[in-house]
């Protein structure tokens, strides 16, 4: 399948799974990279209505952003090593985009809120400054691959407690969790946005929602094996470009309105 065919794809198709909960973990182990670097934090959804100071200011995620970001999860997804027998093709889903936005418009560099983290998992990036990407703010979260080793990190370690040292995985694990198969972003512009003490003065601030979470504890993120091979029933035994992938005449399509 061609590459634009995934773009209208990604454009075309929802998918509904089963929402479950579990205990995920809140890391504090990131690292600030400096006032022009970006800072994220670990993988971890109350519709807000309250009102916001006129100092925060929403940037509504563009086509184009979600296209990059929903391309580049799956790209990710599909290339793992060892290779994934059950591995979801992950698309795009309103709802979890406008959690994500409700987050994204508070300007607080934590998880949250909290009652949501049950049954979703969320990948958190800032940036200052301008970027050329949205992607910059999201491949941080792939580059932690290279302190991880399948099936469970080495260096990276899911048990430890808030405040730790040391390298993180988890916000790539949940990237290339098998069953997480939808996510939804928002981008949001926040002024005087406190990150871990410091004020930023003009932040980029981006949260990605995923459902359902992963990062199960003690479980790997996905099972080794020839691609497609152990794809759940519902997908009909379709397979593309090494993932579990909708058939057109699934329940699981939608269309965008």
């Amino acid at each position: 399948m061609r590459n634009s065919d995934f773009f209208l794809i990604d454009l075309m198709l929802l998918c509904i799974a089963t929402e479950t909960s579990a205990w995920t973990l809140r890391n504090a182990t990131d690292s600030l990279s400096g006032a022009n670097g970006t800072v994220r934090t670990s993988s971890a959804e109350e519709h807000l209505d309250a009102s916001l100071p006129r100092s925060r200011r929403k940037r509504y995620i563009s086509q184009s952003d979600m296209i990059a970001i929903l391309d580049y999860h799956n790209k990710v997804r599909a290339s793992v090593f060892p290779p994934a027998a059950n591995m979801e093709y992950m698309v795009w889903d309103e709802g979890l985009a406008r959690s994500a936005e409700a987050w994204a418009a508070t300007c607080i560099w934590d998880h949250g809120p909290p009652y949501l983290l049950r049954y979703l998992g969320q990948n958190l990036s800032v940036r200052t400054g301008n970027y050329r990407s949205i992607l910059q703010l999201v491949k941080p979260w792939y580059d932690e691959v290279k302190d991880y080793v399948f099936p469970y990190p080495r260096d990276c370690n899911p048990r430890c407690p808030m405040r730790c040292y040391g390298p993180m995985c988890t916000h790539y694990t949940q990237m290339v969790w098998a069953t997480s198969n939808r996510v939804g972003c928002a981008i949001q512009v926040c002024y005087n946005m406190v990150v871990w003490g410091a004020v930023w003065r003009q932040a980029t601030y981006l949260v990605c929602n995923y459902s359902p979470k992963g990062n199960w504890i003690g479980e790997a993120p996905y099972r080794v094996g020839v691609p497609c091979s152990a794809c759940p029933p519902s997908y009909g035994g379709s397979c593309s470009n090494n993932m579990c992938f909708p058939a057109m005449n699934s329940n699981f399509m939608y269309w965008f309105k």
